[in-house]
């Protein structure tokens, strides 16, 4: 009798690790604030798992947990922190699964998504390091500060530009490994 990898329980199974994956990589960045950018790429490429073979359900559903999962086991006091990955890491795989599975011009969705990183960038200014880098007395802090929606808006669209490439690279490395699964 042939395995049916593609089984509700298989699909359950696969959302599960990758919850559970995001929910770690999470935490771990949450409580090592060096870590918290890696955190949010690693929770990121975890939640790729359920989209190598298209259920965007269970993707979604992994999504919620790990948001759910990752304040409830550690982040409560540090909630705030997570508010990028909610906002935009979490939901960038199944943004770009969908954008794939629609057959979304490409410049089109690049320039939705680079807008949208740009918002959360900004937050992610305001929220995490509380709308100041650096001291305030630093002339190199002073001007950084004083142009910061100039130094998103500009360059965190140029870094979106090879971060997409980078993560639908990814997304595929994670359809590799998952195919083996099946083996």
């Amino acid at each position: 009798m042939p395995k049916n990898n593609n089984s509700p329980s298989f699909r359950i199974a696969l959302s599960a690790v990758s919850c559970a994956l995001a929910v770690i990589f999470l935490l771990i960045g949450a409580f090592s604030r060096v870590l918290l950018a890696s955190g949010y790429l690693m929770a990121e490429i975890s939640l790729m798992i359920p989209l190598s073979k298209n259920f965007y359900a269970g993707d979604a559903l992994a999504y919620i947990g790990t948001c759910i999962l990752a304040v409830l086991l550690g982040a409560i006091g540090q909630a705030w922190l997570l508010v990028p990955f909610v906002m935009f890491f979490g939901l960038h795989p199944l943004v770009n699964a969908l954008q794939l599975r629609f057959r979304v011009n490409r410049w089109i969705a690049f320039i939705v998504k680079a807008v949208w990183f740009d918002f959360s960038l900004w937050v992610m200014y305001i929220l995490v390091f509380n709308s100041s880098i650096g001291d305030a007395s630093v002339e190199i802090y002073r001007v950084i500060n004083d142009y910061i929606l100039l130094f998103i808006f500009i360059g965190g669209t140029i870094i979106f530009l090879l971060y997409d490439y980078v993560m639908f690279r990814c997304q595929r490395i994670v359809n590799a490994l998952v195919y083996r699964i099946n083996r």
